[in-house]
Parts: structure tokens; C-alpha cells; sequence
């Protein structure tokens, strides 16, 4: 006999728990609004997995199959399914796949080929006719693999040594060396910075390869400690910081039929930084930009590729405060090509002839070339530019001939583009502050209507969300410059009522804010705060990204003046507002904007009540050399920039409540930063608060942020 009593309450706790969860699936929570979060997918706008172009085709990923389709195609079909593919893996005796894993598309032979790594091999696949076409073998170590359809083949790095991946499963080693600092193909050669984003660069014919060869003998070794062994473990880096001695970098190229590697012939390479490596059309020749370390100097210089001479310097271009090539040259034809320059202030096109000629500058104006993409035909060039509004990317077809500029997408809002390899189409993924995502592709070629691929709804529709998210600008502290800032708050104000506001910051070089993307370029935490009664704002001052270079080069050796002054005015606005509180505000960043943070806190302790500096900057002469030393100059040359921005020195005006976080193996802005800084506050009497995540590096990652921001928002919570 059923004990009715206990049926009872367990119906009774059931029914608690559904009616909580139903009110659950209602609120936004730090695990839906945190990337690595539970929940995290169910506020990310519906879009299609690694959709891309094959051809003039498209193809992604949908559940266990891959879908096709083109513009014309009134329906998408399937193109292969994970079934297909495993038939193929067992017939090779290899193991099957769990999920479908990233896939490269292209065309091959008028079929649809992708390839994908899978274990220790990446297999070429065509999917019509379902049968494998290349098999390329890997071992553990190999990394930064760069694929050449010319050659069928790739090139891997195991930092000491370059191997080649051939399409019959062989693997050769090209070049090696033995010392111990010297690595080859690193995509980390100065650091990631001047659009450095691989080390290895193959030739258009599928002939040869450069690389990167960095010596990083002279600089010290950095120690990181690992504590996840029993006994801690030294794991050093290479750190050159800002005034220090630096590695030293020289291009090699090796030619695959002869195996043979030259050098190219730079002189000595102790004091320059080399970027952007472009090869010329007839694979004979490379080209280099060549940055001084000064960085106020930029060299376009012409070596040959089969005898490693240097054959001219075509021009020099030179700047006040810094030049920052980030851009490889586009060759039109073997003697023309295309440069990417700030030398009028803004990011734009010129045409040059491989004499180091100026022919003609494409565009013009006060905005900037993000992207840009030759036609198949040489004629036209594709750009993505802020040309409507620096909060927005649109694409445009530049006719190189006689410059008329068109407009491709028409609506307004952050389009990311991609264009296919005939040029003939593009897709456009897209969104502004009111549309989620929309995905379309469109012709570059003719008049005809988009097809639109995808309509996202509203994610958040599905939560209560009583809050408001709204941008606007405010004049910079120069009374001439606009500042667009977005502020998260609660939709129902009651302007008896003061609430408390967190000035969220980061301000620095490289980063924008604020765009007119979904909601404001929101961000998740500013929408959890302002359900608990907060308002969070953020301003881009001047010295962030995507407004030319008089507006970026204004902090140049003296970063956090004007950027303090701009942050300033964005306080001016808020405290003009009836619903703030003045005397509870806070303010929090992260990197540059931890950096930003404690110079808010300590400079002004009158205004800032409480703060939060995540992974700060606290002292630029522990910064690293490129980036460093491009704002700041050296310790050696700007002493008095360094001094004035030393947040260390300052510690001592501490009033509020603040409290610092680090990854103890963070390898970009290093520990050493908040240490020194807690030791000068104990020597100079003040007591920031402090928190510490081991095994994290520059930013904590993964389901442990869901923990890092329920760790801020409760010291906002229970201090201002």
C-alpha cells in the first residue's frame, strides 16, 4: 500500500521544482550570460556552423550532415554526411569520427572537396564523389600547419624544425636547428604585433616557402611557475620588456624541389621588426616592411626570393609618433600592387609600381579600411570600412581604375563578409543594435536579389529582462571630439530613487567597445548588473581602435592622460543624470583596462568609490617591447611618460575599496605587475583587496568566468 503521505510530498516537490524552473528559464543568470557558462549557447543568436564558401557555392555544417547550396539554388541539398565520411575513415582503417570536426572547403575539379584533421592525419575528402583524394600524415608537436592547394601540400612547425605534409602521407623534414632559443615558423615572432598572425607564407606557385627564423638568445628567460604538479614547475618564457634587448628575426625560403633554404641577405636584424611578408605574383621575389624599433619608420623593402639579395628599398615611410603596418601587399599584376597606409592619418588604399611609385591613392577620407580583397579580375577591390559610421563595417566595390566607390550592403549595422575565390559572391553575417543576426549572400557580378540564408530571433526574448541598453555620444575632453559611449540599465527608473553606476573600461590601442552590432555590442555581465539596480557604462575614448590615427596617437608616451580626461566626461554625463547616484560609483577593466582602472582609482579617489582591476598594467617598463615601446618609448628615452603612468607610484592614494585579480601564468601582462603593486601599497600604508587564478593565463577562460565574475559583481555588491 502506497504511503500517500510521501506521494504527497514528493508531488508537492516535484511541482517546486518545475514551477522553478520555469522561473528559472526566466532570469538571466551569470551561467547564461558568461562564455563558458551552462547555459551560455541559449543567448548566442542562431547561426550557421562554419558556413563558408566552396567555389561560388556555400556549404556548413547542420547536425551530422553538410549542406550546400548557392545563390541561384532555390533549395539547399546535402552534400555528404558523417555516415559518408566514416565509410571512407573505417575503409582506411582508421577510427570513425564523433562529432563532424572543422572543416576547409574548396573546389576541386568542379567537385566539392573538404579537409579535415582527424587524430594524427587531415584528410582531403571529395564529396561528391565520396571518395578520399589526399591523406597528409602528422606527429604529435607539429603545429601552425599552412596549407598550399597549389602544392597539395602542408607545412607544420615544431618550433625547432619545419616538416612537409605531402598529399601521399609522407612527412620530410625541410630545415632544422638545434639551439636551443631559435624556432622556425612561429606565428609568435614579435609578439603577435603589426598583424602578425602566422610565421610561415607560401609562394602563389606552390613552389617554395618563407619562414620566420627567431632567435630569442638575448632576451631572459621569464619564470612562470605551473603548481598543478605535486612539485611546482618552472615553465619560463621569453619576455623582452620595454627598453630591453629583444629577439632577433630573419626570413628564410626554402625551395621544395632543390631543398635548399636561403637567407634573405637583411644585414643585422637587432633593431628592426619584419612584417607583412608578401610574395610577388611570379613567386621570384619577396617583400618585406620593415619597422624600426623606434617605430616611426617603415621600410618597403624587395629581396629575391632564389638568392636571398636585397634588391631595393622602394619607399620610406615615416611618422611622429609611430608607423604600424598591418597589412600584406595585394599585387594587381607583377609590377603594380596595392598598400594599406595611415600616412594620411585614416587606413586607406594606394596604388604603387613595384619602382616604389606612388600611381594614385584609391580612397580617402575620415575612416578606415578594416579588410580589403582583390577582384578575380584585377579591377575592382573589396573593402570593409567604417566609411558610414565608425560604429559600422559595410562592405564596398572600389573600381581601381577611375575610384568610384559602390556600396554592397545596404544595411546598416557590423557586417563580417566573406567572398569567394571567383570574387563572383559574398556572404554577409551581420547585425546592428536591433537585428540579432541576419546571414545573406549576395552577387558581386550582377543585379541580382540576396538570398538570405538565415533570420535569427531574439534570444533574450524567451527571459524576463527588465533592462535597457542605449548608446550615444558625449565631447571629449578636447571639446571637438565625439565619444560614443553605451550605457546597460534598468528599464524602470524611478528618478526619486539613485542607483549606483560602474564605469566598465578598457580605453586602450586595438579594441573598440562600442559598435553597432546586436544590442549595442553588449556585454553579459553589464546586463546581470543592471538586473540587480546597476547601470554600466562604457565610453571608447580617444586612444581605442577604428578612428584614425590622430585619434589613436594622442596617448603616444604619455598613455592614461587623455585617456583619464575622456573617461572623465563620460562621468561628467552620468552624474548630469537624475537616476545616479554621484557618490556610489565604481569602475572595472580588464589588461589595458585594469591598467585604466587603477589610474581612475588613484588619480581621482574623490569620484570612485569602488574598483576592480583585473590582469592590470600597473607599470609600463614591465610591458613588453613592441607594443610597449610603439606608446610609451623606451624607459631610457621617455622617463618622464613612465613616471607619470607608473600606477605603483600612486598606490599610496588609495581611498575606496579595491581589489586586484591576476592569472598567476599570465604570459601577456605578467604577475609581476600586481605584485609589485600590493608591495607598494603595503610600503605605502594601503590595502587594496586581491584574488588570483592558478593556471589561467591573460584572461580567465572556460566555466572558471562564471566564477570570476560572481566574484566582481559580489565586491560591487557588498561595497557600493
Amino acid at each position: 500500500m502506497y504511503n500517500i503521505k510521501k506521494v504527497l510530498l514528493i508531488s508537492a516537490t516535484l511541482l517546486i521544482s518545475l514551477l522553478t524552473m520555469a522561473q528559472s528559464s526566466k532570469e538571466l543568470t551569470l551561467q547564461h550570460l558568461m562564455p563558458g557558462g551552462r547555459n551560455y549557447s541559449s543567448i548566442v543568436p542562431q547561426n550557421l556552423k562554419q558556413l563558408q564558401f566552396a567555389g561560388d557555392s556555400y556549404i556548413y555544417v547542420s547536425g551530422n550532415k553538410i549542406v550546400v547550396g548557392t545563390l541561384e539554388d532555390k533549395e539547399e541539398q546535402t552534400l555528404i554526411t558523417k555516415g559518408d565520411i566514416d565509410k571512407i575513415l573505417t575503409s582506411l582503417k582508421a577510427d570513425t569520427l564523433k562529432t563532424i570536426p572543422q572543416i576547409f572547403a574548396s573546389e576541386e575539379n568542379g567537385n566539392i572537396a573538404i579537409r579535415f584533421k582527424h587524430k594524427t592525419k587531415i584528410y582531403k575528402i571529395d564529396c561528391v564523389a565520396k571518395e578520399l583524394l589526399s591523406e597528409y600524415s602528422f606527429e604529435k608537436g607539429d603545429k601552425h600547419a599552412e596549407y598550399s592547394c597549389e602544392a597539395d601540400a602542408y607545412v607544420s612547425t615544431t618550433l625547432s624544425a619545419l616538416y612537409l605534409h605531402t598529399s601521399d602521407g609522407k612527412r620530410k623534414k625541410m630545415v632544422s636547428e638545434d639551439a636551443k632559443d631559435v624556432s622556425l615558423g612561429s606565428n609568435y615572432v614579435h609578439r603577435n604585433e603589426f598583424g602578425i598572425e602566422k610565421g610561415i607564407f607560401w609562394s602563389p606557385d606552390g613552389s617554395s616557402v618563407a619562414f620566420y627564423r627567431m632567435d630569442e638568445s638575448k632576451v631572459k628567460d621569464y619564470p612562470l611557475v605551473n603548481i598543478s604538479a605535486r612539485q611546482a614547475q618552472l615553465a619560463s618564457i621569453k619576455y623582452p620588456m620595454a627598453g630591453m634587448n629583444s629577439h632577433t628575426v630573419k626570413i628564410g625560403v626554402y625551395n621544395i624541389k632543390k631543398g635548399k633554404t636561403v637567407y634573405l641577405k637583411s644585414g643585422k636584424t637587432d633593431e628592426r621588426y619584419f612584417t607583412n611578408i608578401s610574395w610577388s605574383p611570379k613567386a621570384d621575389k619577396v617583400y618585406i616592411l620593415e619597422v624600426n624599433r623606434g617605430q616611426d619608420t617603415c621600410n618597403l623593402v624587395c629581396y629575391n626570393a632564389k638568392s636571398g639579395a636585397k634588391e631595393r628599398v622602394l619607399f620610406t615611410e615615416t611618422n611622429d609618433k609611430y608607423t604600424e603596418p598591418e597589412n600584406p601587399l595585394i599585387f594587381i599584376s607583377d609590377n603594380e600592387f596595392i598598400y594599406l597606409s595611415r600616412k594620411d592619418g585614416y587606413r586607406h588604399a594606394y596604388l604603387y609600381n613595384t619602382e616604389g611609385e606612388q600611381l594614385k591613392q584609391l580612397t580617402s577620407g575620415e575612416w578606415e579600411i578594416i579588410e580589403a580583397t582583390l577582384s578575380a579580375d584585377k579591377n575592382s577591390l573589396y573593402v570593409v570600412s567604417t566609411e558610414i559610421s565608425p560604429l559600422q563595417r559595410t562592405l564596398y566595390k572600389i573600381d581601381i581604375k577611375s575610384g568610384n566607390r559602390e556600396r554592397i550592403t545596404k544595411e546598416d549595422g557590423v557586417h563580417n563578409v566573406q567572398i569567394s575565390s571567383s570574387t563572383n559572391y559574398y556572404i554577409s553575417n551581420y547585425s546592428n543594435h536591433n537585428t540579432p543576426r541576419v546571414i545573406k549572400i549576395g552577387s558581386l557580378m550582377s543585379e541580382r536579389a540576396d538570398k538570405e540564408l538565415l533570420r535569427a530571433k531574439n534570444p533574450f526574448d524567451k527571459f524576463d529582462m527588465p533592462v535597457v541598453i542605449e548608446s550615444g555620444t558625449i565631447m571629449a575632453d578636447d571639446g571637438q571630439t565625439p565619444l560614443y559611449y553605451r550605457m546597460t540599465r534598468p528599464a524602470e527608473v524611478d528618478s526619486t530613487k539613485k542607483l549606483p553606476a560602474i564605469v566598465y573600461v578598457y580605453g586602450g590601442p586595438h579594441a573598440q567597445q562600442v559598435t553597432d552590432a546586436f544590442m549595442w555590442n553588449y556585454r553579459g555581465w553589464d546586463i546581470y548588473m543592471a538586473q540587480k539596480g546597476y547601470v554600466v557604462f562604457t565610453l571608447d575614448n580617444r586612444g581605442s581602435a577604428n578612428r584614425g590615427l590622430p585619434f589613436e596617437s594622442v596617448t603616444h608616451r604619455r598613455l592614461g592622460v587623455a585617456e583619464l580626461a575622456d573617461q572623465l566626461k563620460g562621468v561628467e554625463f552620468l552624474k548630469s543624470l537624475p537616476y545616479i547616484d554621484g557618490n556610489r560609483l565604481g569602475v572595472h577593466g580588464w589588461s589595458f583596462g585594469g591598467f585604466m582602472t587603477l589610474n581612475m582609482m588613484l588619480n581621482r579617489s574623490d569620484i570612485f568609490k569602488v574598483g576592480v582591476a583585473g590582469g592590470a598594467v600597473t607599470d609600463w617598463k614591465y610591458y613588453e617591447i613592441m607594443y610597449g615601446e610603439r606608446y610609451m618609448g623606451t624607459p631610457q628615452n621617455n622617463p618622464e611618460g613612465y613616471k607619470n603612468s607608473d600606477m605603483n607610484a600612486l598606490s599610496g592614494n588609495l581611498k575606496g575599496r579595491l581589489m586586484l585579480i591576476h592569472c598567476d601564468t599570465d604570459p601577456v601582462v605578467v604577475w609581476q605587475h600586481t605584485l609589485r603593486f600590493l608591495e607598494s601599497s603595503i610600503d605605502n600604508g594601503t590595502y587594496p583587496d586581491y584574488f588570483v587564478y592558478p593556471g589561467h593565463g591573460h584572461n580567465v577562460i572556460g566555466p572558471e568566468r562564471v566564477h570570476l565574475y560572481e566574484k566582481i559583481t559580489r565586491y560591487f555588491d557588498d561595497f557600493l
